[in-house]
């Protein structure tokens, strides 16, 4: 790992063109800036995981690709909207494809975030903590805290994609750099 920027990707939950966690996650990755070398990881081509493929050797290509791809970070940041108080399909799958065939799970030791995003008021309390429940298992060391639940976003956003509140913007910037520190701890074991 680069010392002073970790290679992190950014695994957006939401293929909407106006999603409001791309917005969140790209509103993130500019409070951040020069801190981390970040990459927005596709995960919209990605064929649904179906074991037999790997079994029978017939990955797809882009199975391969992604799974390449998630094992070059040093650092995984998931920002993700809940879809009926859990885990978008986009991102279940993807989370999916990079832990098989067993054992070959790329995601293993990669420090994580889990930021959830909602036009409402919980924020996506579900989808973190079923995420953090999934981490465990696939030993992907995910920081406890600060908590990001970022609620009513559609309200937090100006007609620029943009944060307008100062203080949500800097409790951002406060999550990030934890998100650093914790990066640094890890890697430093």
């Amino acid at each position: 790992m680069n010392s002073t920027k970790p290679k992190t990707g950014v695994f957006i939950g939401s293929l909407r063109k106006e999603s409001f966690t791309k917005k969140i996650a790209r509103e993130l990755e500019s409070l951040a800036s020069g801190k981390f070398d970040f990459t927005e990881m596709e995960m919209g081509n990605l064929p649904i995981y179906n074991q037999d493929l790997d079994d029978e050797g017939k990955a797809p290509s882009e199975w391969i690709q992604f799974r390449e791809k998630v094992q070059e970070l040093d650092a995984v940041l998931f920002v993700t909207p809940e879809y009926n108080r859990s885990v978008p399909p986009l991102l279940k799958n993807a989370i999916d494809i990079a832990s098989r065939p067993m054992g070959h799970n790329v995601w293993n030791g990669k420090p994580a975030a889990v930021i959830g995003v909602s036009p409402g008021a919980l924020g996506g309390f579900g989808v973190v903590q079923q995420l953090r429940q999934m981490f465990t298992v696939l030993n992907i060391p995910t920081m406890q805290q600060p908590e990001a639940y970022i609620g009513n976003a559609a309200a937090l956003l100006g007609e620029d994609g943009k944060i307008q509140n100062e203080k949500t913007r800097a409790f951002l910037a406060s999550v990030m750099d934890a998100y650093l520190e914790w990066i640094k701890t890890l890697s430093s074991k």
